[in-house]
């Protein structure tokens, strides 16, 4: 079986958008998807982009994709990778397009010098938390995640 990871291109947003949504799907939280094909150009090709994506092909058809940005470790001193997402289609699933992308990220990760790769799991999601734990991958209990956003996020900022 001939598995392919590639960069994405502008070409590929609308691609990415199918997968982000059938990834939000699966985690109960396809509402919670607003990003258009715009916004998908312009967050992750476009000049101020912040996050980088790879397309994972299976005999040359797209099974999945990844997306990531590098983070900061105070700690370290230096530069992490953050997986924001990672999906493989369904019917690819056990093929070994999973780890062969993570891998990849984690030779980009080496080649950057990162001193760590990171991703958040949704603790309901036991056959993600198995795959992850049977290379070595290792939960951070300790830490709990915040977020602000919509109106918290305006509220907060415009306050004095």
């Amino acid at each position: 079986m001939s598995i392919e990871i590639r960069p994405a291109t502008r070409a590929d947003a609308a691609l990415i958008l199918h997968y982000i949504r059938e990834l939000a799907i699966y985690e109960k939280a396809e509402q919670e998807v607003v990003a258009s094909v715009a916004d998908i150009e312009e967050s992750l090709f476009g000049d101020a982009a912040s996050a980088e994506s790879l397309i994972c092909l299976q005999h040359g058809q797209p099974i999945g994709y990844a997306v990531y940005f590098f983070s900061y470790s105070t700690w370290l001193g230096k530069s992490g990778l953050y997986l924001e997402d990672l999906y493989i289609t369904p019917a690819a699933r056990g093929s070994g397009a999973g780890k062969r992308l993570l891998r990849h990220l984690a030779q980009l990760a080496v080649a950057k010098g990162c001193g760590r790769f990171e991703w958040s799991v949704l603790d309901w999601n036991q056959p993600a938390i198995d795959f992850y734990e049977s290379f070595g991958a290792a939960a951070q209990s300790e830490w709990i995640r915040y977020r602000l956003a919509g109106d918290a996020l305006l509220q907060f900022a415009e306050q004095a």
